[in-house]
């Protein structure tokens, strides 16, 4: 990873910033257990890599992925961009998503979700607990 004028750090992060991840399509992941009762039909894997933390644990921001299945999930404050494959994330009493490469989406905290994953999804997120 490398990165473009970091700025001073600070406990919410650094400052504005650009990060370069070269390979990040195809970057190795460390599986990520899902819990057998988010799982609604196939038999999707979660991987996922954790690039940065804060001191805290409130703020994450890595790569995630999920093969194709249905899981359903409660939410946090997420932004994210999908970088590969296609999803329908249906959100309990709210909107139907539909995301695939260069989307970028925010999930609420609290939201109850149920994601239907058409290609194995990868996506780069920001998650504020």
């Amino acid at each position: 990873m490398t990165a473009t004028d970091l700025g001073p750090a600070t406990d919410l992060g650094p400052a504005s910033f650009v990060v370069n991840i070269p390979g990040v399509p195809d970057a190795e992941l460390e599986p990520e257990p899902l819990e057998p009762d988010q799982i609604v039909s196939g038999n999707p894997v979660v991987t996922g890599k954790v690039f940065w933390e804060s001191p805290d644990g409130k703020q994450v921001r890595g790569i995630w992925q999920i093969t194709p299945g249905v899981v359903t999930d409660v939410e946090a404050n997420e932004l994210f961009v999908v970088v590969s494959g296609r999803a329908t994330i249906e959100v309990e009493g709210g909107p139907v998503l539909e995301v695939g490469p260069g989307d970028a989406c925010f999930l609420r905290e609290g939201d109850r979700t149920r994601w239907t994953v058409h290609e194995t999804l990868r996506k780069a997120y920001h998650i504020s607990l």
